[in-house]
């Protein structure tokens, strides 16, 4: 499984990639900074998922968002973000599901499980 994890806090980053490591052992895992490499590493690997920041300086996760769907439909988005009034707008955009970041890491993984 290919993953892409765009978020602007490398904390943030590294704590996702080391929960999926050790959930989805064996997967490829990429790290992004902005929307804007989210979307060069979509084009370079074609992930099966990317789990989206919505709040990203330069590029954000709902341009981000837009541009991964409407070039490749079938990536899965995860949005990510702590403010829960932006759910509305990451799925307008295409994101398969929303998650809150003060959710627990069982409802991230339970949350992943939905859209493999």
């Amino acid at each position: 499984m290919r993953i892409v994890i765009a978020d602007d806090q490398k904390r943030t980053r590294q704590s996702l990639k080391a929960l999926l490591s050790t959930s989805l052992p064996g997967s490829e895992i990429r790290e992004a900074a902005d929307g804007a490499e989210a979307l060069r590493l979509a084009e370079d690997t074609h992930p099966d998922l990317v789990v989206m920041d919505i709040r990203m300086p330069g590029v954000d996760g709902i341009t981000a968002t837009r541009g991964i769907k409407s070039r490749w439909p079938d990536i899965r988005v995860l949005a990510l973000s702590l403010d829960p009034t932006l759910r509305d707008a990451a799925l307008a955009a295409g994101a398969d599901v929303f998650v809150g970041k003060g959710e627990s890491p069982d409802l991230l993984l339970c949350a992943i499980s939905s859209l493999l």
